[in-house]
């Protein structure tokens, strides 16, 4: 008898408590299915089951429950070693959900799905465009853009890119109340504030590589939202500190002016992709992934 065949039948046989119920379910005679029961009690030289006189209740001994544990985990990984091959013939389709911070899906991901959606016209894309680093398990999340130093957590990862800060002001505001020089001088100025972030909010900045140096600061406005204080600044109305991939664009334009100081801009990390632990992911995840390390290994955000 076909060893996996008969842990089958006997894993349904557990599962439903009858051999002939088992035996329907997997497309075979409920004879076939008792030599397959048989045959393992035979081969392990102990019973698997307690039946009745009638032979159509079952319950598992004590051998039979923990043969059963074994069987379930042999069976998951032949199953999960099938579908990993059979995947590499599957077309990517059906709905990929996609998690990503609001300026940057607005600016570098929005912008190149119509190429991804003509190398796979079958992927339909739902772009959940939030700052908020929302749980990506719970919310069904296919796959996320997460950027700055990632916690700890199953999760895997694939990294895009690096992300850095920038501090800057328009040139109008420079000219009205002057250049700074050092962080210190920061709390004589406007400071537009981003209030996700604790490394950036109302109260404090935080700069040096490891954000060793901490500078109080102060401002007429804070947001949720790095497109509205870049808006802000351009518009002449104090200075932000946000990422290059917010402000870059401005500063090649000559509409913010990069400001130098004393103490280095914080690292935040990198640019990364992150998504469920499974062994192997949906085609539909697979191509995005290779497609956004491909697109920001050639012109990095």
């Amino acid at each position: 008898m076909d060893r996996i065949t008969s842990m089958r039948v006997f894993v349904r046989a557990a599962s439903v408590g009858s051999i002939s119920a088992a035996a329907r379910h997997i497309g075979m005679s409920a004879a076939m299915a008792t030599k397959h029961i048989d045959a393992l009690e035979l081969r392990l030289g102990v019973k698997l089951f307690h039946r009745t006189t009638k032979r159509r209740s079952l319950t598992l001994t004590e051998a039979g429950n923990h043969y059963l544990d074994a069987c379930e985990r042999i069976l998951a990984d032949i199953d999960e070693a099938e579908a990993a091959v059979s995947s590499q013939r599957i077309k990517a389709n059906g709905l990929l959900r996609m998690n990503i911070p609001v300026s940057f899906g607005s600016r570098f991901i929005a912008p190149r799905i119509l190429e991804f959606s003509h190398r796979h016209p079958e992927v339909k894309i739902e772009l959940g465009l939030s700052d908020a680093q929302l749980d990506i398990i719970a919310g069904s999340w296919d796959l996320a853009i997460r950027i700055g130093q990632l916690k700890d957590s199953p999760l895997k990862t694939r990294r895009l890119g690096d992300s850095f800060m920038r501090v800057c002001a328009s040139a109008d505001y420079l000219d009205n109340r002057g250049i700074p020089r050092s962080v210190n001088d920061l709390t004589q100025h406007n400071c537009l504030s981003y209030t996700l972030s604790d490394m950036q909010n109302s109260e404090h900045w935080v700069f040096g590589k490891k954000g060793e140096y901490k500078v109080p600061i102060s401002g007429d406005l804070v947001a949720n939202s790095g497109d509205a204080l870049l808006a802000a600044a351009v518009a002449g109305q104090g200075v932000i500190y946000q990422p290059h991939f917010i402000v870059g664009e401005a500063l090649n334009q000559g509409k913010l002016v990069d400001l130098v100081l004393d103490k280095p801009v914080m690292d935040i990390g990198g640019i990364h992709v992150i998504y469920p632990p499974d062994r192997h992911p949906p085609a539909k995840v697979r191509v995005m992934i290779d497609y956004l390390v491909e697109v920001f290994g050639k012109n990095p955000p």
